[in-house]
C-alpha cells in the first residue's frame, strides 16, 4: 500500500515537529533509549502473560470448568493469544528488520502496525461484556436462562468475539497503514479528516463507554439480586441441609461474579488513559503529551492482558485449587473441593477435583 502525495507531505510536517511513536505522533523530542526499554518491557510482559494465561487455561480444563464456563475460557484463550502476539510484535520491532519487498510489506500490514495484536485484543474486549450479559441473564433471569439460553448461543457468542475482532481490526488498520520509505506507519492515512474523527469517536464509544456502561448496569443489578438471595437464605436457615447446599452454590456464584468484577474494573482503569488519548489524537485536539507519559499509558494498557491471570489465580476458586495442587508440599494438606453450579433456584453438586 502506498500513500498519496498529500498524506506523505502532511506526514513530513508532523515528523519535523513531533516524534512518531507506536504509530502515533507524540509532541516531545524523540528518545530512542526510552523507546527501546519500553519495547523490552512489553516483550517481558507478553512472555509472562502467555505463560500465566496458559496455566489458567490448564487449571480451568483440569478442574472440569471449561464446559460450564465457556466464555471465561474463551476470555483466557483470547488473552493468551494477545500476549503471544504482544511479545512477537515488539520482538520484531526490536529486531529493526529492513522493510523491503513483499516480506516488508506484510510485516508492516500484519505485525508492525499491530494488526494481529489488535484483532485479538479487540476480541477480548468484546468478550468481556458478553460474559457480563451472560452472568446477568443467569442470575437476574434464571427461569428464562434455563429454557432460553442454549449452548449454541454461548458458543456463537464466543466465536463472534474472535470474528468481529478480526474484521474490525483488518478493515481499519490495513486501510490506514502504509509502508513509506522503508518505515511502517500505523493508522495514519485516513481518506479524510472527517473519517478519522468518526472512527475515533466510534472506537471510544464502542470499546470503552458502552463496555463500561454494561459493566456498571449489569453487575449492579447482579449484586442486588445476590444480596436479596442471601437474605432469603438467612431467613430459611432452619432447614439445615437445604441451607448448606444453597450457601455453597451462592459462594461459587459470588466467587465468579467477584472475579469478573475485578477483571472488568481493571480493564476500565488500565485502558482509560489510552482510550482518551486515542480519541484526542483522532479529533486533532490541541493536546500535548510527554513521551514518558505516552509510554506509561501504553504500558499500563499492555499490562492488562498480562495481569488478568493473576486475578484468576488468587480469586477464582477452581483455579486456586489447581494452583495449590501443583505445589508438592500442599498436596497432602488440601482436601477435595466440590463445585456447585446454580441454575435458577435449583442447585446441582458435582465433584470438580
Amino acid at each position: 500500500m502506498t500513500a498519496n502525495s498529500s498524506s506523505v507531505q502532511h506526514l513530513s510536517v508532523v515528523m519535523t515537529t513531533t516524534s512518531v511513536v507506536d504509530g502515533r505522533s507524540v509532541a516531545s523530542p524523540s528518545s530512542d533509549g526510552l523507546e527501546y526499554y519500553f519495547q523490552c518491557a512489553v516483550v517481558v510482559v507478553g512472555v509472562v502473560g502467555t505463560a500465566t494465561n496458559a496455566l489458567i487455561l490448564y487449571a480451568l480444563v483440569a478442574s472440569k470448568q471449561h464446559k460450564k464456563l465457556v466464555l471465561i475460557v474463551n476470555q483466557n484463550a483470547l488473552d493468551l493469544c494477545s500476549c503471544l502476539f504482544l511479545a512477537i510484535t515488539y520482538a520484531v520491532k526490536l529486531c529493526n528488520i529492513q522493510l523491503t519487498g513483499w516480506l516488508g510489506y506484510w510485516l508492516c500490514m500484519l505485525i508492525l502496525n499491530y494488526n494481529l495484536l489488535w484483532c485479538l485484543t479487540i476480541g477480548a474486549v468484546i468478550n468481556l461484556p458478553i460474559i457480563t450479559v451472560e452472568r446477568y441473564v443467569k442470575i437476574v433471569h434464571p427461569a428464562w436462562s434455563k429454557n432460553g439460553l442454549k449452548k449454541w448461543m454461548i458458543y456463537s457468542a464466543a466465536a463472534f468475539s474472535w470474528i468481529s475482532g478480526f474484521i474490525y481490526s483488518n478493515s481499519v488498520t490495513i486501510s490506514t497503514s502504509a509502508l513509506v520509505g522503508g518505515v511502517c506507519y500505523a493508522q495514519m492515512f485516513y481518506t479524510s479528516r472527517i473519517a478519522k474523527m468518526v472512527h475515533g469517536i466510534y472506537n471510544f464509544v464502542s470499546f470503552y463507554v458502552v463496555v463500561l456502561l454494561i459493566f456498571i448496569l449489569c453487575y449492579w443489578r447482579i449484586l442486588v439480586v445476590i444480596r436479596r438471595q442471601a437474605n432469603i437464605m438467612a431467613r430459611h436457615s432452619a432447614v439445615a441441609g437445604s441451607s448448606i447446599a444453597q450457601a455453597r452454590s451462592m459462594r461459587i456464584q459470588s466467587n465468579i461474579i467477584k472475579t469478573m468484577i475485578l477483571v472488568s474494573a481493571f480493564y476500565a482503569i488500565s485502558w482509560a488513559p489510552v482510550a482518551v488519548y486515542y480519541l484526542l489524537v483522532n479529533l486533532d485536539a490541541p493536546v500535548t503529551i510527554t513521551e514518558s507519559g505516552f509510554y506509561s499509558a501504553q504500558f499500563v494498557s499492555r499490562l492488562y492482558i498480562c495481569a488478568n491471570p493473576f486475578i484468576y489465580a488468587t480469586k477464582f476458586d477452581p483455579v486456586k485449587c489447581i494452583r495449590v495442587s501443583l505445589i508438592p508440599c500442599k498436596k497432602t494438606s488440601e482436601q477435595p473441593v466440590e463445585s456447585i453450579e446454580i441454575t435458577g433456584h435449583r442447585t446441582v453438586a458435582t465433584r470438580a477435583i
